[in-house]
């Protein structure tokens, strides 16, 4: 029988492996290293490399290349092992959910796909959602240049579920990020933890559902001068005599017409200029935010 379980293995692991493999290699980590994270033996990961591996149609390709991004990001900048493996089995359980797997897994099988769909329940991976901003923010704060660009109402950092509808649905940074004698301080996310950036989420996810983590930092010429040498796509607003709901609508708004890496909110009367930098997850706004101060 070809169960679900079956269909991953044979079908979908060994290019996800593959893709991670390269990946963790052009980052510099040895062979040894690759084989003990992902659980296989050298000669595997050796094979892997030199492109013996089977790739399943273009449109899984495309999902399953997102996956071994966000896994080698994940892995780079410290993740273990364990909590790999979990990060990999909720992201392709959540394709199984969307239902866009059963298409696949359906013909592979010889089954109809609502029986497949009929498998999953759709469900909040509030957990992953935790533990995947609570490594981005372990990362942001370990960069010395961080505390410098924190602004004076404080920088938050959130990332919402998928299809967001409320705050709630977002975990964020409570009581923001702060610098204390020269380092970055902030406490874990939490859901709910933020009404500003955690609204932007929420009103992005009926414009640009893709767009799913925000950070905010200060503005001002340098960071601008740094944001355009790194090719950021970005563009300006202006939020100032606006009320909260009102700029938060002006700054999702935007993205009707394109999605961009960074949003200048340059503020007006008691209102402070701010750059918000976006990214489909956290891990992503964290490597635009090392890009801006690699251009400092």
């Amino acid at each position: 029988m070809k169960t679900p379980s079956v269909y991953v293995a044979e079908e979908l692991m060994p290019f996800l492996r593959a893709k991670i493999a390269e990946r963790l290699y052009r980052e510099g980590m040895k062979q040894s290293q690759i084989a003990g994270y992902l659980g296989i033996t050298q000669a595997m990961v050796s094979k892997y490399l030199a492109g013996r591996y089977k790739t399943p149609p273009e449109e899984v390709t495309r999902r399953l290349e997102d996956i071994a991004n966000d896994v080698s990001n994940f892995i780079l900048f410290g993740g273990s092992r364990e909590d790999a493996v979990l990060l990999v089995a909720r992201r392709v359980f959540e394709l199984f959910q969307s239902g866009f797997l059963c298409r696949f897994y359906a013909e592979y099988a010889g089954v109809s796909e609502e029986a497949c769909r009929s498998l999953f329940s759709v469900g909040s991976s509030r957990g992953e959602i935790l533990e995947v901003l609570n490594m981005a923010l372990n990362e942001l704060l370990k960069d010395e240049s961080f505390p410098s660009l924190i602004p004076e109402v404080r920088s938050n950092f959130a990332y919402s579920l998928s299809s967001p509808r409320s705050i709630e649905d977002v975990a964020a940074i409570p009581g923001r990020i702060t610098a204390v004698k020269g380092k970055a301080f902030a406490l874990p996310p939490e859901f709910g933890a933020s009404t500003f950036t955690a609204g932007i989420l929420v009103k992005l996810a009926d414009i640009r559902p893709e767009v799913r983590s925000v950070l905010n930092i200060r503005y001002g010429p340098d960071v601008e001068k740094a944001i355009e040498a790194a090719g950021f796509k970005v563009v300006r607003v202006k939020t100032g005599g606006l009320s909260e709901d009102d700029a938060i609508r002006t700054i999702a708004e935007v993205f009707r017409e394109d999605s961009y890496d960074a949003v200048i909110d340059v503020g007006g009367f008691g209102v402070e200029p701010l750059v918000y930098l976006f990214g489909k997850h956290p891990i992503e706004v964290v490597e635009k935010l090392k890009r801006l101060v690699r251009n400092l």
